[in-house]
């Protein structure tokens, strides 16, 4: 089995090493397929931890085994980038959809989302899930000061950003700021448009909010983008994606901000955007194989990982895994 396993590696490094050959000689970005996950998974979310790609919760494919539960899916399952191989890790302690994540200090930050409320799957939240990866264990922190799901989340400077989402009734532009020294929240300026399933990313010395849509609606998509002064305490907006999209899921390479997939009332989006900070403008790249919405998204290694999401517009699910290696500029 040893011997297997080591072969299979050596494999997967000269494939690697193969496609990014193409890149540099060609000068073409370029998409290659990892190993597909576990389940299949729409709504994730997705980052990266120790150089490997942790997908959490969103909705199982529905089945007798988890109808009790609305399919909300209580899951962690972990990809290994280097040796192309997925096992699973201690399940959230309840099921969440549409939650934000992200990587703090070596621990994983699962927060706000949507869970079941009777027959409802959208009652927001503002619970706050941090996982350690030594112990493997689950732990509840303070909870955010405003409960909604589709929201974004994002790191900047030792402090995790929760920004936008749906509360229930509707759109909000919260911007709460958690500090993990006093596992504690305070209030930020909200944005000027406020919006649910936006991407939301830190790049260089700010926060960007990249598109979303009103109240749950796909039909109501934006392609509004705005930055977030954290000295300044201040929004403003930028260059527009190009279309407008929700669902989406975006990461940052290289100071550079690549956004993935989205959803609209005309189908799925396969589309890559990268926007450049420093030159307010935005770049069309080679578009995902595989069309997507509710895609969980990760870096490692400078490359961009995207995981699960629906082919079709609403409930559809995939185990999906493909890698994007962009262009060296």
């Amino acid at each position: 089995m040893c011997i297997l396993r080591q072969l299979i590696t050596l494999v997967l490094f000269f494939v690697f090493v193969s496609i990014e050959q193409v890149v540099a000689e060609t000068g073409t970005d370029a998409w290659m397929q990892g190993a597909p996950a576990p389940s299949k998974r729409t709504e994730v979310a997705a980052a990266a931890l120790n150089g490997k790609i942790y997908v959490v919760g969103g909705f199982n494919r529905p089945s007798f085994s988890n109808v009790l539960d609305f399919a909300i899916s209580r899951d962690v399952e972990i990809y290994d980038p280097a040796a192309d191989v997925w096992s699973t890790a201690t399940p959230l302690p309840e099921g969440r959809h549409h939650a934000g994540i992200a990587v703090l200090d070596g621990f994983l930050y699962v927060i706000g989302g949507f869970t079941k409320s009777g027959f409802s799957v959208w009652h927001p939240v503002n619970t706050v899930y941090q996982f350690n990866p030594a112990t493997q264990k689950w732990r509840e922190c303070a909870p955010m000061l405003t409960s909604r799901g589709a929201l974004g989340v994002a790191v900047f400077q030792g402090r995790l950003y929760a920004i936008g989402g749906y509360d229930g009734k509707q759109n909000t532009g919260a911007t709460e700021i958690y500090n993990p020294e006093t596992d504690s929240w305070t209030s930020a300026a909200p944005l000027s448009a406020p919006r649910d399933h936006l991407a939301v990313v830190a790049a260089g010395s700010g926060i960007y909010a990249i598109g979303g849509r009103s109240n749950l609606k796909y039909k109501q998509n934006t392609s509004v983008v705005e930055v977030y002064d954290p000295v300044a305490d201040q929004w403003q907006y930028q260059a527009s994606l190009p279309a407008a999209r929700s669902g989406i899921a975006a990461g940052v390479i290289d100071g550079h901000i690549y956004v993935l997939g989205g959803e609209s009332g005309e189908g799925t989006f396969d589309s890559n955007e990268k926007y450049i900070p420093e030159e307010n403008r935005w770049v069309t790249m080679t578009p995902m194989p595989t069309a997507r919405h509710g895609l969980g998204v990760a870096v490692v290694g400078k490359r961009l990982y995207a995981v699960g999401g629906g082919l079709a517009p609403g409930a559809s699910f995939s185990q999906v895994n493909e890698v994007y290696i962009p262009l060296n500029q």
